[in-house]
């Protein structure tokens, strides 16, 4: 049993959870967040913990920064949109359990000040990161190795820094990455 409170968007996402852990929810009801939902958050954060596991697409980062704003301290976990896609729609409900189960075994924490090398801007651009062709593919795929999510650039640091992402933990994905695209590009040469 996960002792934390799974916060997700609805019911089916609940369904997908208790198909893949034994965990309580929470359910926001979708963007239309309400002082209710946040002071039952609140409480579960206060009592059990919580971990925030919402969709990943525009409206799901907008309902987890709301709560994090809100509610400090939150746990995260992300599923990337190919494992949450099914005939053209995303969400965790059509997650496998596999997927979910792995998405929630690397949960990242935000912290306090951070004691590690903080990456900066330059760190991403010379990472292929950000204002290179293919950075989004390369993030998006970074993010998932790091176990934080796909996000813009700008939230990508964010993220970096908030859930202390290491110069040694960014750097070994990201040779784990590169060698994938080196290994893709030796593929389509033979």
């Amino acid at each position: 049993m996960i002792r934390e409170l799974i916060v997700v968007e609805g019911r089916d996402d609940t369904v997908a959870i208790k198909r893949a852990v034994e965990a309580d929810t929470i359910e926001t009801g979708g963007s239309a967040l309400n002082e209710m939902t946040f002071r039952k958050i609140a409480l579960a954060q206060e009592r059990r913990g919580v971990i925030i596991f919402t969709d990943p697409d525009f409206a799901g980062e907008r309902i987890r920064k709301a709560i994090a704003a809100r509610v400090p301290g939150c746990k995260h976990a992300f599923i990337t949109r190919d494992k949450a896609t099914a005939n053209g729609d995303i969400g965790v409900e059509n997650a496998s359990p596999e997927h979910i189960r792995e998405a929630l075994s690397r949960v990242k924490s935000e912290m306090g000040a951070f004691q590690g090398t903080v990456l900066s801007w330059t760190d991403l651009i010379e990472a292929g990161l950000t204002t290179h062709p293919g950075s989004a593919d390369r993030r998006m795929r970074l993010g998932e190795l790091l176990g934080i999510g796909y996000c813009n650039a700008k939230q990508f640091l964010k993220r970096c820094t908030a859930f202390q992402i290491s110069r040694e933990e960014f750097e070994d994905a990201l040779t784990h990455l590169y060698r994938e695209i080196e290994q893709a590009k030796h593929k389509e040469e033979q």
